[in-house]
């Protein structure tokens, strides 16, 4: 016996799914960008990323491509607004705004930035699970869905050298990261990038959870690697900055829901 016919399917085209947005102008481009490292900076608080001063992440300006926004140096994560927010160009000099920045920070990330025209930001904070895995000089395993999004397309740099605070050292770390989305820094951390602020903040908080996932499981015990041929088919169905922008919109939805004064 049958029951009742159900309704036809609606069509997809009537289906609502966010998709990055277009711009119709530079000012509306450095807007979104602002009010996304915002949110960013603000969920990096919330997920305990912040250790004193350090942390930061930088988004290149849409139409001065050598300057880049960045969060005001000693302001709590969790305050910072798009007006807070400071510009410097190429060599650390702030251009607009009402603080100080991290000249350190800052040197290693426009270093970055020079390197790859095709970073539009730069995520560095001293997380507790990245600097665990950092400490032991490791990279990421495939051993889950979420880890295999960086096989192969993360490195180690393979040094510590202090705190940074000169060009050259920004080269070499911007050398080690070369052509991938992130770069686990011995001793110190881990750095991601990507084509929006929406991407480089998901791959860091990514890759974060991954470091605990795989220093739990090692704890555990001895996990199981994912092959090599399923590796690599995940990272290429997982690892494009598109699907990380998209994973990033519920984040935005909620701290931008959550906390509106963020876009003040």
């Amino acid at each position: 016996m049958h029951g009742p016919t159900p309704p036809l399917p609606l069509p997809t085209d009537q289906l609502q799914f966010a998709m990055p947005p277009m711009y119709e102008s530079l000012d509306d481009e450095r807007r979104h960008r602002k009010e996304r490292l915002a949110g960013a900076i603000r969920l990096f608080g919330r997920f305990g990323f912040e250790d004193g001063v350090s942390g930061h992440i930088t988004a290149r300006d849409p139409e001065y491509s050598n300057c880049f926004w960045v969060n005001p140096f000693g302001m709590p994560f969790k305050h910072v607004t798009v007006s807070d927010l400071v510009m410097a160009n190429q060599d650390g000099q702030v251009i607009e705004g009402r603080y100080h920045i991290n000249q350190a920070a800052f040197t290693v990330h426009a270093q970055v930035h020079a390197a790859r025209p095709d970073v539009v930001a730069v995520a560095h904070c001293h997380s507790v699970h990245g600097r665990a895995l950092s400490a032991l000089g490791d990279l990421l395993d495939p051993i889950t869905q979420e880890s295999c999004a960086f096989y192969e397309d993360h490195a180690l740099y393979d040094a510590y050298t202090g705190v940074a605070v000169d060009a050259d050292e920004g080269r070499r770390i911007a050398s080690a990261l070369g052509s991938r989305k992130a770069l686990v820094l011995r001793n110190h951390g881990l750095l991601t990038v990507g084509d929006s602020v929406d991407a480089a903040a998901w791959w860091f908080l990514s890759m974060e959870r991954s470091s605990q996932v795989q220093l739990t499981a090692r704890a555990a015990g001895r996990p199981i690697l994912i092959d090599h041929k399923q590796a690599v088919s995940t990272r290429e169905q997982l690892g494009g900055d598109l699907v990380a922008w998209i994973n990033y919109q519920p984040l935005w939805r909620d701290i931008s829901g959550s906390e509106p004064d963020l876009l003040g």
